[in-house]
């Protein structure tokens, strides 16, 4: 009876010539596949003649083409190769993906410039997504030089947000681990549960923790949860510093791009386009702001608002920092309340909970031209304010507060106990004047 491996050395002792007659009769995700089964099949599946024939059958029909570059012009030679010549070279198999990659970019592009004039985002990016079987992985680097790659355990989408949780495998102890890395990556249309293998990694960022040791803002009686500059969560058991889950949370914002067209080791850059500068206002970039501005958690929408014709007078900037009020203390038509509790549930391999007084903030400014000028989704928590009670409301007052690099946010609630709900009465939204007189080219 012949084992597994005498079978593999049996069929690699045939000759190149039947061995590619074999091949030939494959499609283009199969012979991927096939060419990671030994060096020499790898060598075989990347054969000229082959992957010309698949191309043509693909899109030798069709007029689109990549730019032209010194690449393609050596793959305009006649693919048959005379005897001694190398079969391996793999030129047209570099082809046959490049076009299917700018055939992908530019349908999923197309689809994308259906776009919200309440978020300023393409509608379709979860539907995109999802056709594009496009998911994301973490991979934790240890201090002691090992790697562990985690694959999302569930992802939540929202209207301008996804949620990625990761949890079950293998944690360590936080203070083990030196940075995080998230990847998009797009995986191949599997044929059988098994063939989930991703076809592209794409590095949207990588977080240094021993840098970034990121503030502890909430806790039930068995996690703690820890928040990390962009959008991480990372809970602990309590007593044990274990991870016990990993949440990170991502705006829409060019997130199709940053898990498509970045490399491996590269997040991908986006264009930057400097509006012309308008001399005939005198508050250039000041004013005509649109926000949309959710809370929520992982399952429930707290809070929706949109808010327009927000503006700050150059006489109001102050502390380096443009204020737009989004709902004035003052006003009272403009307070809201909140449609649920405020809370943030969680999930590990075996357990389940939820952290009071923690939710998802995601905000969404655009800028006078409707463009996306600040976009960020992160966990965010509410505190008992010190100062006195609201004079309007009989209720006791809260405070939220987040702030990055790109800019501040505080919001001011009363929760009232009767009707056991918070109470929006003041939200804020402050923009470094750094980062406007660079969008709008203006020297504030």
């Amino acid at each position: 009876m012949l084992t597994c491996q005498s079978q593999e050395n049996f069929m690699e002792r045939l000759p190149s010539e039947i061995l590619l007659k074999i091949l030939s009769y494959l499609d283009a995700s199969s012979l991927s596949s096939i060419s990671l089964v030994s060096k020499t099949f790898h060598q075989l599946a990347d054969d000229d003649v082959i992957w010309h024939k698949i191309y043509m059958s693909d899109f030798g029909s069709q007029t689109w083409r990549p730019k032209s570059s010194s690449v393609d012009a050596a793959l305009k030679v006649d693919p048959v190769v005379t005897v001694g010549e190398d079969r391996s070279a793999g030129r047209w198999k570099k082809m046959y993906f490049r076009t299917a990659a700018g055939q992908d970019v530019n349908k999923w592009r197309r689809e994308m410039k259906d776009v919200s004039p309440y978020t300023g985002l393409p509608r379709r990016t979860e539907s995109v997504l999802r056709n594009l079987n496009v998911s994301w992985e973490l991979t934790l680097c240890c201090c002691s030089g090992q790697q562990i790659t985690m694959e999302p355990s569930r992802a939540y989408f929202f209207e301008s947000s996804a949620i990625v949780h990761f949890n079950g495998g293998r944690f360590l102890r936080y203070y083990q681990i030196r940075n995080i890395q998230l990847y998009g990556v797009r995986r191949e249309t599997p044929k059988s549960p098994e063939a989930k293998r991703p076809g592209w990694r794409s590095l949207i960022w990588k977080l240094d923790v021993k840098t970034r040791h990121g503030w502890f803002f909430g806790n039930d009686s068995l996690v703690r949860l820890r928040h990390l500059q962009p959008g991480v969560t990372i809970g602990t058991w309590r007593g044990e510093d274990t991870v016990a889950f990993i949440m990170v949370t991502l705006h829409f914002h060019k997130l199709v791009e940053k898990s498509l067209l970045g490399s491996p080791v590269c997040p991908y850059s986006e264009p930057v386009h400097l509006l012309p500068v308008d001399n005939s206002d005198p508050e250039f970039g000041l004013h005509g702001y649109s926000l949309h501005f959710v809370l929520h958690n992982t399952g429930t929408k707290i809070m929706s608002g949109h808010f327009h014709q927000l503006c700050c007078r150059r006489v109001q900037i102050r502390g380096g920092l443009v204020e737009l009020r989004v709902i004035n203390r003052n006003n009272l038509s403009q307070h809201r309340s909140l449609s649920g509790n405020i809370k943030l549930p969680w999930r590990s391999e075996t357990l389940e909970g939820s952290v009071e007084n923690c939710c998802i903030m995601t905000l969404t400014l655009l800028d006078e031209f409707q463009k996306p000028f600040w976009c960020v989704s992160s966990s965010v928590f509410v505190v008992r304010a010190k100062m006195a009670l609201s004079l309007d409301y009989g209720g006791e007052l809260f405070l939220m507060h987040f702030h990055d690099p790109e800019g501040r946010v505080k919001m001011k609630l009363v929760w009232l106990k009767e009707q056991k709900q918070f109470f929006v009465i003041s939200l804020v939204v402050f923009v470094p004047v750094v980062k406007v007189n660079k969008h709008f080219s203006t020297a504030y």
